[in-house]
C-alpha cells in the first residue's frame, strides 16, 4: 500500500506537473496567437481605414484643383485678364468696372457647369502685378502682390486651408495663362477660390469601426490639426500635433502603421496616409489600451482557468490544453483569410468557456469591420452622386461640331404667373416638343439649362450639303411647328410660348459623366452659341459666321445679316437670320 501510494501521489504529482506545464504553454501560445491575431486585424482595419478615406480626400483635393482650372483656361477670363494687365494706371479702375460684369457671366458659367455640391463661396481674380480685377463677393482693392497665395499660385495650382468661424476655409489657387502661351511662359494671373469643406468633413467624422477611443482626423506641413478632435474642442488650427507619424510623413515622404503616442500624450495604435504633395497627412489612430483590452480579459481568464483545472484534475488539464489550440488555429486561419480580403469568414466556436467568448468577439469584430467597409463604400458613391456633375472625365481631343440653343422667350413672366404644377408642365411640353424634333433629324440633346435646350451635330462634315441642309431643316422646322406647339399648350390650358434658337460651329470639348451615358461638351464654341441667341429675335433662328460660310451656298434659302455692332467690334463675329427663300420666319410668303 505504501508503494502503490506513492506511487499514485507521484503519478498524480507528475500529472500535476505535465498539466501545469502543458497548461502553461497552451496558455502561453493562445496568449500569443491571440494578441498577434487582433493586433493584425486592428492593424490592418486601421490600414483600411486610412487607405480607403485617404484616397478619397485625395480624389476631392485633386477634382477641386481641376475644377479651378477650369474657370482658370476659360477664354474670356484669359482675354480679359490680359487686357487689365496692359491697361494705364488711370485706364485701370474705370476698365475694372466695366469688366466685372463679364467676369461675373464667366463665373456664373463655371458655377453652373460644376454644379453648387461643392460650396463654392468666394472667387478672386488677380493679375499679374497683384491687383485685384474681380472679387465675387465684393470689388475689393486690395494689393495681393506679397500674398504667399498669390505668390505660389503664380508657379503652381495647390490647395490650402485658412481659419474661419465654422472651423476652416479651403483655399484653391490656380495660375492663369495666356490664350496663346507656351510652356515655360509666365502667368498672367491667378484665381483664388474659397470654398467650404462640408465634403471633406464628411470623410473624417465617421467613427464607425472605431470603437470608444479611435478618431480619424488630417493634419498640414506645419503640424497644425485641421479636422475637429475627438477630444478636444477648437482644435481645428490650434492643436499642433508633432507624432511620428506626421513626422514620418513630412520628413521622410513615407507612411507609418504602429504603436506611438499622440498628440494628448496617449499611447496609440495608429496608420497614416501620407499625402505630401498636397501638405497634408491623414491619421487614423484608436487606444492602445483598447487594443489590448480583450488580450487582457484573455490572459486573466486563461490564468484563472488554468489553475482551477489544474487543482481539479491535472488529465483534465492536459486535454483541455490540448482542445484549446485547436479553436485558436481555427481563429488564426480565420484571420489570415480576412486579411486577405475575405470579410464572410465567421469562426462559429462555440465552446461556452474562453475560446468561445474570443471567437465570439472575433466574429462580431469581422462583421462590424465588413459593416464598416461596406458603409464607406456607400459614402463613397453618395459623394460621386453628389458631385456627379463636377466628376467628368475629359477627353484628349477635340471635335467639329454644330452646336444649337433653343431658349424660351420671357419664361421669367410667363411662369410668374402660373402654379408649380403648371410651370413643370409648360417647361416639360416645350423641351419634349423641341427634343423630338432634334431626336427626328439625327441631332442629340446634350441637356437642358432651366427653359433653354442645347443640342447639336457631332463630327459634322462640312462638304456634305445634304448634312447641311438636315441642320438647317431642323431648326427651320421647330419655327414652324410653332402653331402646332400652341395647340398643345392650349389644351392644357397654358398660355402662349414664343422662342428663339441659334446655331454655330466650330471646336469643343466633350466632357463624359460618371454618372450619365449623355457626353457634355463645352469650350468658346458653346459660349459663342448662347450669346448670339440672346441677339435673335421671338420666333426667329440666327447661325453664326463660322456656320454661314459653310452654308450661303444653299440657294434655297436666304440670309440676312444682323447688325450687331457691338458684336462686330468686340469679337470680330457677325450674325446671320435664316429664312426660307422668299418667305418669312414662319414660312408664309
Amino acid at each position: 500500500m505504501p508503494i502503490s501510494f506513492n506511487l499514485g501521489k507521484k503519478l498524480i504529482i507528475l500529472v500535476l506537473i505535465v498539466s501545469v506545464v502543458a497548461l502553461s504553454i497552451t496558455g502561453f501560445l493562445s496568449f500569443n496567437y491571440a494578441d498577434q491575431i487582433l493586433k493584425q486585424r486592428a492593424g490592418d482595419q486601421l490600414l483600411g481605414e486610412s487607405t480607403v478615406r485617404g484616397d478619397t480626400l485625395r480624389l476631392l483635393f485633386e477634382s477641386r484643383i481641376e475644377q479651378n482650372n477650369i474657370l482658370a483656361s476659360d477664354p474670356m477670363i484669359q482675354f480679359l485678364i490680359s487686357q487689365m494687365n496692359q491697361s494705364s494706371e488711370n485706364e485701370f479702375q474705370e476698365l475694372k468696372e466695366n469688366n466685372r460684369r463679364d467676369f461675373l457671366i464667366q463665373v456664373q458659367a463655371f458655377q453652373e457647369l460644376i454644379g453648387f455640391s461643392i460650396g463654392f463661396e468666394d472667387v478672386k481674380i488677380i493679375g499679374a502685378n497683384g491687383k485685384i480685377f474681380f472679387s465675387l463677393v465684393g470689388n475689393a482693392d486690395t494689393d495681393f502682390s506679397e500674398n504667399p497665395f498669390f505668390k505660389r499660385g503664380m508657379k503652381e495650382s495647390f490647395i490650402e486651408f485658412e481659419p474661419a468661424e465654422s472651423g476652416k476655409k479651403m483655399i484653391v489657387v490656380s495660375p492663369v495663362f495666356a490664350d496663346d502661351s507656351k510652356k515655360g511662359d509666365e502667368p498672367i494671373g491667378v484665381i483664388i477660390s474659397r470654398m467650404r469643406t462640408a465634403s471633406i468633413d464628411n470623410v473624417l467624422i465617421n467613427k464607425s469601426g472605431l470603437g470608444e477611443t479611435g478618431e480619424v482626423y488630417i493634419v498640414n506641413n506645419q503640424y497644425l490639426m485641421l479636422s475637429e478632435s475627438r477630444f478636444f474642442e477648437n482644435a481645428i488650427f490650434q492643436q499642433k500635433v508633432d507624432t511620428l507619424g506626421v513626422q514620418k510623413c513630412f520628413n521622410e515622404d513615407e507612411e507609418y502603421i504602429g504603436f506611438y503616442t499622440d498628440y494628448r500624450g496617449v499611447p496609440i495604435f495608429g496608420s497614416s496616409y501620407c499625402a505630401n504633395d498636397l501638405g497634408i497627412v491623414l491619421l487614423v489612430e484608436i487606444d492602445e489600451a483598447e487594443v489590448e483590452k480583450p488580450i487582457i480579459i484573455l490572459q486573466e481568464r486563461i490564468l484563472e482557468t488554468g489553475i482551477v483545472i489544474t487543482l481539479v484534475m491535472g488529465i483534465v488539464a492536459f486535454v483541455i490544453s490540448k482542445s484549446l489550440s485547436r479553436p485558436l488555429i481555427e481563429l488564426k486561419n480565420a484571420a489570415n483569410k480576412i486579411s486577405s480580403g475575405n470579410f464572410d469568414v465567421r469562426t462559429n466556436i462555440k465552446t461556452g468557456d474562453e475560446i468561445g467568448e474570443l471567437s465570439h468577439a472575433f466574429d462580431s469584430m469581422a462583421q462590424k469591420l465588413q459593416e464598416s467597409l461596406i458603409e464607406i463604400k456607400q459614402k463613397e458613391e453618395v459623394i460621386k452622386q453628389l458631385e456627379g456633375d463636377m466628376l467628368l472625365k475629359f477627353s484628349q481631343h477635340e471635335q467639329n461640331d454644330c452646336v444649337g440653343v433653343i431658349d424660351m422667350s420671357d419664361s421669367t413672366r410667363i411662369s410668374s404667373k402660373l402654379s408649380d404644377q403648371d410651370i413643370t408642365k409648360l417647361y416639360e411640353i416645350f423641351l419634349n416638343f423641341m427634343a423630338k424634333i432634334i431626336q427626328k433629324h439625327n441631332g442629340q440633346v446634350v441637356k437642358n439649362i432651366g427653359d433653354a435646350l442645347m443640342f447639336r451635330f457631332s463630327n459634322v462634315d462640312i462638304k456634305d450639303d445634304k448634312v447641311l441642309r438636315n441642320i438647317l431643316e431642323c431648326c427651320l422646322f421647330m419655327i414652324e411647328s410653332h402653331g402646332e406647339l400652341q395647340k398643345q399648350l392650349t389644351a392644357e390650358n397654358l398660355p402662349k410660348l414664343d422662342y428663339k434658337i441659334s446655331v454655330t460651329y466650330g471646336s469643343v470639348k466633350v466632357a463624359e459623366s460618371t454618372t450619365s451615358n449623355i457626353s457634355d461638351i463645352f469650350g468658346p464654341t458653346v459660349n459663342r452659341c448662347f450669346k448670339i441667341n440672346s441677339l435673335c429675335s421671338r420666333n426667329s433662328f440666327v447661325i453664326g459666321e463660322n456656320f454661314y460660310k459653310m452654308v450661303k451656298k444653299l440657294t434655297e434659302y436666304d440670309f440676312i445679316e444682323l447688325c450687331v455692332i457691338e458684336l462686330k467690334q468686340k469679337y470680330d463675329y457677325n450674325v446671320f437670320e435664316v429664312r426660307r427663300k422668299g418667305l418669312d420666319s414662319f414660312g408664309k410668303k
